[in-house]
């Protein structure tokens, strides 16, 4: 087995050294997404890609952070980690541990990977499309998702090492300047939540269950697919994973859609949090460190997926904050006044409102100059809007890069998976530089003016106090 494996791994290295420009104009040429809805809940998306003998799979579970329990933040990355720390035994199958389960995955050459954002859990997995690999591979994914054995003396085990890394997190500036930002701008969403010390000790075998139980289920899970599949070895490993999971008894009809197509069941899932609220005023949080350099990040609520403003905003910020050498934030904060190496923002749109985001690093005693600059380029950017010279800059960067965005199997699955998760158009991906291309300077303006307000922002400071 390894043998094969090993040249067929040979074979796809090759291939990619030699396809690259192939795969990008095949990607170029708007590869169909094709889609099919289970019973049971499950949605399938996929694009058949024949230029490399791989495939690459997400799964993605109604089951983030934003469904752990108030008291024990954490349960849904817990749960994910655990995918990877043994088996049960099922039916001829037997019971597998963490070390025979990653064994496995190396003599396939193949990966598999879990993790939990604020709205999915996210399950990735890449073979060779070779049946005598993928097969072995899918089968052990599904039992890894489907029947972990949560052991107690692993978590026990897992549970005093994560309460280390939390700890040592926390002696660092940029993780104590993140939680302090997210609670700011979040507030009392369930997105402001974090780890602590206090909501890992009490995450008990018996939570990790019944999440598990509760959510990983049929219902509102994306699985997308991206390589050489056909549609028939698509929907039969579809249906496998679906025999797997339970369905839950009340599958919100995901086949109504919001004017943006964002699923309803995913959205009404989301609002039953409550919805995100804006700053009622400014707030400035500074925390002591004792570092060389201050640590900031300034922000507010921004935008769900779903929001009509996401193209204008989108390209608004790359001339902001998010086009690197060509912002304004660089312009002003970097070179004309050498206030800082980086400064950037973004938007983090998710099924509610995400943070907008603006971050630096300064020396201590020009932290105040350099928070001044970055108020007077976002008060003057939201008055103002862009020229019509900075907007056409970023249409044609953005526009000239979109192929890099797409230009591998794995980057290609990034967007397919997001499409399915958020219920967009099938074609998004063809549309995507007409809607850039259509944007005015009034469309950008308007959106930041209408949802940006600069005497309204989130500051955290953490370092030395000037």
């Amino acid at each position: 087995m390894q043998t094969t494996v090993m040249k067929f791994l040979k074979r796809s290295i090759k291939l990619g050294l030699i396809g690259g420009a192939l795969f990008a104009k095949l990607s170029w040429g708007a590869l169909p997404i094709e889609h099919v809805k289970l019973q049971g809940g499950l949605d399938v998306y996929w694009v058949n890609v024949q230029s490399l003998p791989m495939v690459d799979i997400q799964i993605d579970f109604d089951a983030g952070a934003r469904r752990d329990p108030a008291s024990k933040v954490g349960v849904a990355s817990v749960v994910a980690m655990m995918f990877n720390k043994g088996i049960l035994a099922q039916g001829k199958n037997p019971a597998l541990d963490e070390n025979a389960i990653g064994q496995a995955w190396a003599d396939w050459g193949a990966v598999f990977l879990a993790s939990a954002g604020d709205d999915r859990m996210s399950i990735y997995i890449r073979s060779l499309s070779q049946d005598a690999v993928l097969s072995q591979a899918t089968k052990m994914a599904f039992r890894q998702i489907t029947t972990p054995a949560f052991n107690a003396k692993v978590w026990s085990r897992e549970k005093t090492r994560l309460l280390s890394d939390l700890k040592e997190s926390l002696t660092q500036p940029a993780p104590l300047a993140a939680r302090a930002f997210k609670a700011a701008v979040m507030q009392d969403h369930p997105y402001a939540r974090a780890m602590s010390e206090a909501s890992l000790k009490g995450i008990q075998v018996s939570d990790l269950k019944a999440f598990h139980a509760k959510y990983i289920s049929a219902c509102q899970t994306k699985i997308s697919m991206v390589g050489a599949l056909s549609r028939e070895q698509v929907l039969s490993l579809a249906n496998d994973l679906a025999l797997q999971l339970k369905s839950r008894a009340s599958c919100p009809d995901a086949s109504s859609s919001s004017s943006m197509g964002v699923d309803q069941g995913g959205r009404a899932a989301a609002q039953s949090f409550g919805e995100v609220k804006p700053l009622a005023h400014a707030q400035r949080i500074n925390i002591a460190f004792n570092s060389a350099q201050s640590h900031v990040l300034i922000g507010q609520p921004g935008i769900e997926r779903a929001d009509p403003r996401y193209f204008p905003l989108t390209v608004g910020n790359y001339i902001l904050g998010g086009g690197g050498f060509v912002s304004r934030l660089t312009e002003q904060v970097r070179e004309k006044r050498g206030l800082s190496y980086s400064v950037y923002s973004y938007f983090s749109p998710a099924l509610q409102a995400g943070p907008f985001t603006i971050g630096l690093q300064t020396r201590g005693d020009q932290t105040e100059e350099a928070l001044k600059v970055v108020q007077n380029v976002l008060e003057e950017f939201v008055s103002e809007g862009p020229t019509a010279q900075e907007l056409q800059a970023a249409k044609d960067n953005l526009i000239g890069g979109f192929a890099l965005r797409i230009d591998s199997n794995k980057k290609l699955l990034d967007n397919v998976a997001n499409i399915a998760w958020y219920h967009l158009p099938l074609d998004y991906l063809q549309t995507w530089t007409q809607e850039v291309q259509k944007l005015s300077v009034q469309d950008i303006h308007h959106a930041f003016k209408g949802l940006i307000d600069p005497k309204k922002m989130a500051t955290v400071v953490v370092g030395v106090k000037p």
